[in-house]
């Protein structure tokens, strides 16, 4: 089995514009792209777990943001989006960053693209701990640090800050949409928030 790469555009050039509509760039897809994709294709995802630290880097409060679902349930969930083509782990990292958090976050992105957890969704329950019914997807998660005043936009109604001790509890895990709940509780772990 060989792997091409695209065929180059035959109207290209060095000096040509990027073309302005999203789905004749090859790292967009339309939605019907996408939903053929997904149905074929495990897809590739990073999450972030925004955080707050203190001077000596300890953790003081979790980021977790509160969305409608499709069916107007409110539901808990991280940053999270997908990985376009060509772009590199740090990159989509920080535009799902300030997509969901505002330009003024200011996130630290973490110097090593290893993440704390690789969490693997599947549209079947009982697979994994993580469900989401669009899809097969493999996640990467971070913990970021960020320093910066959090405005959310996009789909996310609003990020509420809590103690390690508030988001590791069974009542906040029982809201986080796809089993992130687990997620949450693996990130405390990997910076020692849970006692």
């Amino acid at each position: 089995m060989s792997v091409r790469t695209p065929d180059p555009d035959p109207d290209w050039t060095p000096d040509a514009e990027p073309p302005p509509h999203p789905s004749s760039t090859p790292g967009w897809l339309t939605d019907f792209e996408l939903a053929q994709i997904r149905e074929r294709l495990p897809l590739l995802y990073v999450e972030a777990v925004p955080v707050r630290v203190d001077g000596l880097g300890q953790v003081t409060e979790l980021g977790v943001l509160l969305r409608a679902n499709p069916l107007g349930e409110m539901t808990r969930t991280l940053v999270s989006g997908r990985v376009m083509y060509g772009e590199t782990l740090r990159d989509a990292l920080f535009r799902h960053l300030e997509k969901d958090l505002g330009p003024m976050a200011f996130p630290q992105l973490p110097l090593s693209p290893v993440p704390f957890s690789v969490a693997e969704y599947f549209p079947l329950p009982g697979i994994s701990a993580f469900t989401d019914d669009r899809q097969h997807a493999v996640s990467l998660a971070y913990v970021v640090s960020v320093t910066g005043t959090c405005e959310p936009r996009q789909d996310a109604l609003e990020i509420t800050w809590m103690t390690p001790e508030e988001a590791a509890s069974d009542e906040v895990c029982a809201e986080m949409e796809g089993g992130r709940g687990v997620l949450l509780r693996q990130a405390l772990a990997s910076v020692g928030g849970l006692r």
